[in-house]
């Protein structure tokens, strides 16, 4: 449904979600919206809570006043009285069966997430919770996580909620049925849309970003948005990885400089030739657990399944938003040198194309419920076996190879031999590339955008 400011909408799909567990659950379960901060789940609750509820409190915990902490340490024993006090605080009337109490950053007080066992038996209001690093170990430690929680994830604006944003509610659903009917567009529409596509990854999915493109269509202006968002993600890392706050920051500081190498997986040595998996475990457990990052998995034997077979040691760090990720690229440059805004918009990347297009497959792919994995074999004895595949999704119980690929692509080996060797396990095969729709070797070429389908 509906993000506003001012006189623009974000149309958000997990208004719908929301929707559904309401009317799905009627009060028997809260709703727990986990999300990277800055992703809208703050706006997406109070619409929700403005157009399908009589009335609702909003507590912010990660600015809530003492008076309310003392009431849920204190009070929360009679929950008539805590109700009371609640609904006279705020100032708002509380309706039996007619309002939601929503619990915004709940991560940072975690003694109100534990009340929610008791608040959902009472059976009187809807509550719904926000946070990011919701599962982390420091924010769940000494209490007891209710099974009274519906989780969902909220991510960045996918690209047909960006084409919503510009105005365009037609586009995606024709891309839809080409992709169904595995047709291809035509090269003027294709053209347009990679255009439209362009845009997206410049301007990325964060909403405060999206609405200052359609606002001033000045990327600069974005620019600059997107740069306090990653100053708020550090400060978050100053604040909340306590203890091991410089191995994130080295981290997450090395994303672009890994992601630009021609084999992506995240080489420690890097940082340190003494750096060991085991000791930055932690720091990449949090990135991937504040949603920063998409961390993708090598899944190192497809027979026997993809997470089964994960090796969690190898790993890529794919930005949680590729526009954030343009930015982060240039971080320590003025906007004015940052060259990736004009290749993007002039299709011309040249070697940092591999690195934007597999980051927005990764966010596309996480964005449709896809855990993310690859394939890497290295033979250093038989050059011939070595093998690297992008990713790897499950479809009709099967695995289907992704490759990302450019739009001048001279061979697919990898692909090739990868398909000789699972051969009995594979549903489809995949390239996305610039170009549009072809069905070639038995394998589906999809233009990139349609990776929001897979």
């Amino acid at each position: 449904m509906n993000i506003k400011n001012s006189s623009t909408i974000l149309k958000r799909k997990i208004y719908d979600a929301l929707l559904s567990w309401k009317n799905m659950s009627n009060g028997a379960t809260a709703l727990i919206i986990d999300g990277a901060r800055r992703v809208g789940k703050s706006f997406i609750c109070e619409q929700f809570a403005q157009n399908e509820y009589k009335s609702h409190i909003i507590i912010d915990f990660g600015n809530a006043p003492n008076d309310i902490l003392d009431l849920f340490s204190n009070d929360s024993y009679n929950l008539d009285l805590f109700f009371a006090k609640l609904s006279a605080f705020y100032s708002k009337p509380l309706h039996k069966r007619g309002s939601v109490i929503i619990f915004d950053e709940v991560q940072q007080f975690p003694r109100a997430r534990q009340l929610i066992k008791y608040l959902v038996a009472d059976g009187r209001y809807d509550y719904i919770e926000t946070g990011s690093l919701i599962s982390l170990k420091k924010n769940v430690q000494d209490i007891i996580i209710p099974s009274e929680e519906e989780h969902i994830e909220m991510f960045p604006l996918d690209f047909e909620e960006f084409l919503w944003a510009l105005g365009d509610n037609a586009t995606s659903p024709f891309i839809k049925q080409c992709f169904d009917a595995k047709v291809p567009l035509g090269q003027a529409l294709h053209r347009k849309i990679m255009n439209d596509f362009r845009q997206y990854i410049l301007v990325g999915g964060m909403p405060q970003a999206v609405l200052e493109y359609i606002k001033t269509k000045d990327f600069e202006s974005v620019d600059t948005i997107k740069r306090r968002i990653l100053k708020l993600y550090r400060d978050d890392v100053s604040k909340f990885a306590g203890g091991y706050e410089d191995k994130v920051f080295a981290i997450f500081d090395g994303i672009p400089s890994q992601l630009s190498k021609k084999e992506k997986k995240y080489r420690l040595s890097s940082i340190s030739k003494q750096a060991r998996f085991r000791s930055y475990e932690d720091s990449f457990v949090w990135l991937n657990e504040a949603m920063v990052v998409n961390t993708c998995f090598n899944a190192t034997d497809p027979n026997i399944g993809l997470s089964m077979s994960a090796d969690y040691t190898t790993q890529k760090c794919y930005m949680g938003d590729t526009g954030l990720l343009i930015t982060h690229t240039f971080l320590d440059s003025p906007y004015i040198e940052n060259d990736l805004y004009k290749a993007i918009l002039f299709d011309k990347l040249g070697i940092n194309e591999g690195m934007i297009m597999e980051n927005v497959t990764a966010q596309m792919l996480r964005r449709n419920g896809h855990k993310l994995y690859f394939y890497s074999r290295y033979d250093k004895d038989h050059r011939q076996n070595h093998m690297e595949i992008d990713f790897l999704i499950t479809e009709k119980k099967k695995i289907s190879p992704i490759e990302v690929k450019s739009g001048s692509y001279k061979s697919h080996s990898s692909l090739d031999k990868f398909r000789r060797k699972f051969s009995s396990k594979i549903a489809n095969s995949y390239i996305l590339y610039t170009k549009d729709l072809i069905i070639k070797d038995d394998i589906i070429h999809l233009p990139i955008y349609m990776a929001m389908f897979l």
